[in-house]
């Protein structure tokens, strides 16, 4: 029987998945399908819809700005990207935020601005980029060659040379690999696709030491962590990473694209007209819609309401994980940022039953469940969809260890 919600062999590339479910609409922290059922949506857009659905604020925005002007070019300014532009460098030690369109493109930027500041300051010779394990910066050229991960690379060799792998939250081997032979360091505090590893306080101090001693610039990628996600306005001063130039985007205009790459005053200067550019990046619409995002994602009470949700959430995967046993693992991540190990099962099928039962998530590595919800999910509704996790993992873990088709810890679903 056909499912009426499901789309198959749609005219998307085969990169893609062969079948999807349609979505129609959305409100609050639901999404419904094209048959009329709705959804608790532990994913928002993959850690994009901040604010949720239906956000009429945001709708107002965007048509009021579309009235006026959809898109200049980089060759003129328009008022909503000077106001957002003044925010976003008024967030930190930043003297200028170049806006583009996806994460990826920040990171590019980010990557491009640290090799053109060491072949100033140092000369040629000063070009590698330092990333770490389990890291994901991005699917574009530059990006991709800092993100270590086989499945991502192999198909697009060769990569952009001078980009280099380190172990993360290993504190030995980043000090025997860091030196003034390097142009950057880029780094999630938190690693979205990696399982959600948070970065430890004695690796931020470490690689806040090395980067200065060595002039290197420390780049922190918060395309995911950014703006309020893990309980701060930036993942990096839970911490107390010190970088010099960080990437925004998921967030950052409620589910349009747009990104963020702030920038120090002394790389700034470095910089010549035309050396880098956007089409679209920074555009008055989205620029516009970002500006009404910040208002919530920036406000101190809105993120310590996120802080307080996310130990909520924490303490009731804590609780489901305990009833499973050896078959579940750690509660991971921060905030509304959040994993859950499973050493036991098969994920793919996990999280199928669960978006049948009503409930949609993210995967996050080899077997973490990743949960980002919109931050202006209620605490009624994270109780609800854990319990639908729960009924969830009962039914699959259960259907496993009867069939034993379980996949143990670093073993492979039979």
């Amino acid at each position: 029987m056909m499912n009426e919600a499901m789309v198959t062999a749609p005219p998307f590339p085969k990169n893609y998945a062969a079948e999807f479910l349609v979505l129609t609409e959305g409100n609050g922290a639901r999404v419904r399908d094209r048959s009329g059922k709705w959804y608790m949506d532990f994913g928002s857009g993959i850690a994009v819809n901040a604010l949720g659905y239906g956000n009429g604020r945001l709708a107002d925005a965007a048509r009021e700005q579309m009235m006026k002007l959809i898109h200049v070019s980089n060759l003129y300014a328009t008022e909503p990207a000077l106001a957002l532009a003044e925010r976003l460098v008024g967030s930190g030690p930043f003297a200028a935020v170049h806006f583009g369109n996806s994460g990826s493109e920040a990171n590019e930027t980010a990557l491009k601005y640290a090799r053109l500041s060491a072949r100033r300051t140092r000369g040629e010779g000063h070009h590698r980029i330092l990333a770490f394990s389990n890291g994901f910066h991005g699917r574009t050229l530059g990006a991709l060659s800092c993100t270590f991960t086989a499945k991502y690379q192999d198909p697009f060799r060769p990569l952009v040379p001078g980009c280099e792998e380190c172990p993360f939250n290993e504190v030995g081997e980043l000090e025997a690999r860091l030196d003034g032979s390097f142009a950057a360091v880029i780094v999630e505090v938190v690693q979205g696709e990696g399982g959600l590893t948070v970065m430890s306080g004695e690796f931020a101090r470490a690689l806040n030491r090395l980067c200065r001693e060595n002039d290197v610039v420390l780049i922190a990628d918060e395309v995911q962590t950014g703006l309020a996600r893990t309980g701060s306005l930036f993942a990096y001063q839970r911490v107390g990473l010190e970088p010099d130039i960080v990437t925004l985007a998921k967030p950052l205009a409620g589910g349009l694209p747009l990104s963020a790459t702030l920038v120090p005053a002394r790389i700034n200067d470095l910089l010549h007209v035309g050396e880098h550019g956007t089409t679209f990046g920074g555009g008055p619409v989205t620029t516009a819609v970002a500006l009404e995002v910040w208002k919530t994602l920036s406000d101190p009470a809105f993120i310590e309401s996120v802080e307080r949700k996310g130990l909520l959430l924490a303490r009731l995967l804590e609780e489901t994980g305990a009833r499973y046993g050896h078959a579940v693992g750690a509660v991971k991540g921060a905030g509304l940022l959040r994993g859950l190990e499973i050493l036991e099962g098969d994920l793919a099928e996990i999280m199928a039953a669960a978006r049948e039962a009503g409930l949609l998530l993210l995967r996050s590595g080899a077997n973490v469940i990743r949960i980002a919800p919109p931050l202006v999910i209620a605490e009624e509704e994270i109780r609800e969809g854990v319990a639908v996790l729960d009924r969830t993992l009962a039914e699959t873990l259960g259907k496993s260890r009867k069939t034993g088709t379980g996949r143990k810890k670093g073993g492979k679903t039979s």
